[in-house]
């Protein structure tokens, strides 16, 4: 990239089909990953706003298992749910890239979403973008204190 950005091997974001070209045209060889957040507001999206707290907890819980995944899927049809049941067949082989990189990694992965769970809702994009580039910074540190952030050497 014109930046100086290489050795991407994962990017994490929302189902937005143009995000998705952009990122198979500018990182070759980089898995995209569908966002957790973004995938289960997009299943809830057309579930009732009564089902949503039992639903949403049944995606959480399937985030870790492809097969509850499936049954969600599966059950969401036969609810009359068939585009959130879609969303789900749409998304599901997105979900878990981030489990092709070594396990100890999968937390550092989802570092920032966590950080940010912490604080909810943000007061305005510069708050957020706080957070975020704080967090970068952290990281970076790491990286100049000879600690390695993400190591893919076999120790």
């Amino acid at each position: 990239m014109d930046r100086g950005l290489s050795g991407v091997k994962q990017v994490t974001s929302d189902g937005h089909k143009g995000i998705q070209k952009a990122i198979e045209k500018s990182f070759l060889g980089a898995s995209w990953q569908m966002c957790h957040v973004h995938f289960s507001r997009a299943v809830l999206r057309n579930v009732a706003k009564k089902y949503h707290k039992e639903i949403a907890d049944k995606i959480k819980l399937a985030l870790d298992d492809e097969v509850k995944m499936q049954d969600l899927a599966e059950e969401l049809r036969e609810k009359g749910y068939s585009k959130s049941a879609d969303t789900i067949e749409r998304f599901r082989f997105s979900l878990w890239n981030y489990r092709a990189f070594p396990r100890e990694h999968w937390k550092r992965i989802r570092e920032l979403k966590r950080r940010t769970r912490v604080v909810g809702a943000f007061p305005n994009d510069s708050s957020f973008l706080r957070l975020g580039v704080s967090v970068l910074i952290d990281i970076n540190e790491e990286w100049l204190t000879t600690k390695r952030y993400l190591s893919m050497d076999a120790d």
